[in-house]
């Protein structure tokens, strides 16, 4: 008998033991570890790292998305991989080799689908989210950038070498129906408003934004900002912007110029050019606090030591921080408190009071690039 209740303690002991920690998600996030294929689970309240998950292979471009719960982390590598991360076991759920070259990817509205985007051999993938399984493919015959998911469970993506904007709609996810836009030369990134409503590329081939509304797209793309840099030699381009980080505030959206070291303001009533703000060097990433009041740019080398923070209702560049060498990304607390700023070179990540610009703690981290909450879990187009 006592051996028995031995027995029963011990399997009762070991399926405890698998059990996760009894707390929220709310306040979780990873940190890429771009060189040794980790990620760091960080806490945003307690500013602290919980743990690392290492073995997701090649992360130098690599982003994620998040369950609607919050507790996993689909992790898309530079290599093809899809990794499905359990935060509270701090362990890899699920990992699939998907394509030969990936850069990034998104989820659907219902949480049910995470849908990949590729360079190579270019196309998006559709996986159901709680096995990996793949549901559909959706070939291009071009690289795909821009991924980001819309209501209705479509998404809309960008082809770099075809110039279009395609719209697909998975809410059969085994029978995606797709349609095309023409967009302009070579979109390399794109974004959804934070309403879900309007898609926008940007253009690295001309001048301008091509601009598609989703709840009217048989109006099909229209260009904006066309001649934002009309008769102005262009500066050479030393990092592509991440058009993910475009700041919508309040009735603006702030966007990175190509190759000028300027951040430029798009009415949304019009979507005319409304301001031009100078800032340091070229941005990459242009970020709202969830307020809307400040703009955080970051830049490209030789400038990527710096950050600026823009005031929104000033429309100018209230502060200038140096927070480390090589500024990869920038990623705000839910409620826009703090932000976190990944310094690779630094092998750290800093996080600053967004209201008195004090550093309040740094944080060990090996190569740190992209930085991301579970927050974004909530969010269209993140």
């Amino acid at each position: 008998m006592r051996l028995l209740l031995a027995l029963l303690a011990a399997v009762l002991f070991a399926g405890c033991a698998q059990q996760p920690p009894v707390r929220g998600t709310g306040d979780l996030g990873i940190v890429i570890e771009r060189a040794d294929g980790r990620i760091l689970i960080v806490d945003t309240t307690a500013r602290a790292v919980l743990g690392r998950v290492a073995g997701l292979g090649d992360l130098s471009h690599a982003s994620a998305v998040f369950s609607r719960g919050g507790r996993y982390a689909y992790v898309f590598g530079r290599d093809g991989a899809l990794t499905k991360v359990d935060l509270l076991l701090q362990r890899i759920e699920r990992r699939v080799m998907q394509a030969g070259n990936s850069i990034g990817g998104a989820i659907s509205q219902d949480g049910r689908i995470v849908v990949a985007q590729n360079y190579e051999p270019g196309g998006i993938k559709a996986f159901d989210a709680a096995t990996l399984e793949l549901l559909a493919e959706v070939p291009t015959q071009s690289k795909v950038v821009g991924l980001a998911d819309l209501a209705g469970n479509r998404f809309a993506y960008a082809l770099f070498d075809k110039g279009e904007i395609w719209l697909t709609d998975l809410s059969d996810p085994r029978a995606p129906r797709t349609e095309r836009y023409p967009a302009g030369v070579q979109p390399y990134d794109g974004l959804v408003t934070p309403d879900g409503r309007y898609y926008l590329a940007g253009l690295f081939g001309e001048d301008g934004v091509a601009l598609l509304d989703t709840w009217r797209p048989q109006d099909g793309a229209r260009k904006i900002l066309a001649n934002y840099g009309k008769g102005q030699e262009k500066l050479p381009v030393f990092k592509m912007p991440h058009l993910r980080g475009w700041a919508v505030a309040g009735n603006h959206v702030y966007l990175p110029a190509i190759g000028r070291h300027e951040v430029l303001v798009v009415d949304k009533a019009d979507w005319r050019e409304s301001a031009r703000i100078p800032v340091k060097g070229q941005p990459v990433f242009v970020m709202a606090r969830p307020d809307g009041r400040q703009v955080w740019v970051n830049f490209a080398f030789p400038d990527n030591g710096w950050v600026q923070v823009i005031d929104t209702e000033k429309g100018e560049v209230v502060r200038t921080l140096q927070p480390g060498k090589a500024i990869l990304h920038m990623e705000f607390t839910p409620r826009g408190e703090h932000v976190w700023l990944s310094a690779r070179d630094d092998h750290a990540v800093s996080i600053y009071d967004t209201r008195t610009f004090a550093r309040l703690a740094t944080l060990p981290a090996q190569s740190p690039s992209g930085i991301f909450f579970t927050s974004r879990a909530a969010r269209m187009g993140f």
